[in-house]
């Protein structure tokens, strides 16, 4: 399946840092371009001001002295100095009164202030004075300030953004630590774990949850080896058993009686092979995820009775009863769920004591769950074997395994069959009393039509057939 890459971490966070560092650099440089541009406006404007206050009081003096000679040449003083200022004044008829010397340059543009003072002559009535302050040098030095904010900008961008790419591949540092120790990770080298010990807290959950999927994968392996090391072996016994009758056949000639007998013990281990085959092909598609195909089951201690008729005859030689506690109603794949009672009971019948009542408890724990426990009488197992009753080919005590007819892979049926139906197998023994079942997801369209019966008292030793639910 394909899909889109993201390219480099490294890059995309020094690309990022870099991308963050210009901008706040720019916004900075930006702020500080336009506080000055700002301070320089209040300048001008506050030069002008005080100007025209000068201004004023220039040609009230003249006004009082009545000498328009004089006037001129403060005016004249008044600029000298002052080469940025000129000035200009005009009496209300538009006759120029004076005007300073200094001229504007070319392609300036000079900040203008314009207001009336009262004429130093009795016959005027007022004069328009226009104040004009070239800003030229300013805008020179604004300019002059903005390439410099500009090149540091610049500046600033490329030595934060080459700390910040040595910054990110000294954090990036331990992620190549880990794939280090996960390169020198192989099937027989699962029993290794990630050393987090000098990894960055961050990183803590993520080495944890993978050291428990190697744990979970080591387990899985051992299986694995394990199961390949059982089938060889489960295969190996018939299948020597049926070359070593064939050729002790071929020996010497036969009657067809002999023959016949031959053929019939070759047909049982066949029979043998061929049902392991057929129980790792069902338990192969329950690994891939096969799940049941429901039905709607009025009656489970019903399918019960169906599978305990199978089992009449294994109940009575071992003078075992059988005894039904319960019923419910629900959605169930019929067909695997009496093969995994099936399993059940016949393994309970295997290991019960003669004379006691094996017990079959049908219980609707919870909405939408049941449970089916079957509980025989008998010898205690151990709990270091409990965990492992429903792995493939495991036998808690060889010795007591029957292995000529049964080859290990019931109670894994059973677990799978639970799974087949989103439950869990079950598994206690404590006081000689064991109990191994499965919790089933019933999937009831409707909870009220859970049906519960009352249970059924036990049935006589070998009685088998006599059950009610």
């Amino acid at each position: 399946m394909s899909r889109s890459r993201t390219g480099s971490l490294g890059r995309r966070l020094s690309y990022w840092l870099a991308l963050q560092s210009l901008a706040g650099l720019v916004v900075v440089c930006a702020a500080v371009y336009g506080a000055t541009q700002l301070a320089f406006q209040n300048r001008q404007v506050e030069a002008l001001a005080q100007k025209r206050i000068q201004l004023q009081h220039l040609v009230v003096e003249a006004a009082r002295d009545g000498d328009m000679q004089a006037l001129k040449h403060k005016l004249d003083d008044f600029l000298i100095g002052h080469e940025d200022l000129s000035l200009r004044l005009e009496q209300a008829d538009g006759t120029l009164f004076y005007r300073s010397p200094a001229s504007q340059p070319p392609n300036s543009e000079p900040r203008r202030s314009r207001f009336e003072l009262p004429s130093p002559l009795p016959t005027a009535g007022s004069l328009t004075a226009t104040l004009m302050l070239d800003t030229s040098d300013d805008a020179a030095l604004l300019r002059r300030i903005g390439f410099t904010l500009l090149a540091a900008a610049l500046a600033g961008t490329l030595v934060v953004s080459a700390g910040g790419f040595l910054l990110v591949r000294l954090g990036l540092r331990p992620l190549h630590q880990l794939v280090d120790q996960t390169s020198r990770l192989a099937a027989d080298t699962l029993h290794r774990r990630l050393d987090g010990s000098s990894q960055p807290e961050e990183l803590d959950l993520m080495i944890a949850q993978f050291n428990e999927l190697l744990g979970r994968l080591e387990q899985a392996y051992e299986r694995m080896e394990g199961f390949n090391a059982d089938v060889a072996h489960e295969l190996c016994t018939p299948l020597a058993t049926l070359i070593g009758s064939t050729e002790l056949a071929l020996r010497r000639s036969r009657g067809a009686d002999e023959l016949r007998e031959v053929l019939g013990s070759n047909l049982e281990e066949l029979q043998r092979i061929a049902g392991i085959v057929q129980d790792m092909l069902f338990l192969s598609q329950a690994d891939r995820g096969a799940t049941a195909r429901r039905v709607a089951t009025a009656s489970l201690a019903a399918v019960v009775r169906r599978v305990a008729d199978y089992h009449e005859a294994a109940l009575a030689d071992a003078r075992i009863g059988l005894e039904v506690r319960g019923d419910v109603a629900g959605a169930f794949d019929n067909a695997l769920l009496q093969r995994a009672l099936s399993n059940l009971i016949a393994n309970a019948t295997r290991y019960a004591r003669r004379g006691t009542v094996v017990r079959v408890e049908i219980d609707a724990a919870r909405e939408g769950e049941v449970t089916i426990r079957v509980v025989n009488v008998g010898d205690t197992i151990a709990p270091e074997h409990l965990p492992r009753l429903f792995d493939r080919f495991y036998r808690g005590d060889p010795s007591r395994s029957d292995a000529a007819h049964n080859h290990g892979l019931g109670l894994s049926i059973v677990a799978a069959i639970a799974r087949m139906h989103g439950g869990v197998p079950l598994a206690e023994s404590s006081a000689g009393v064991t109990a191994i079942g499965l919790m089933l997801r019933a999937e009831w369209d409707d909870p009220q039509t859970m049906a519960v019966a009352p249970s059924v008292g036990p049935a006589k030793p070998g009685q088998a057939l006599n059950v009610r639910a």
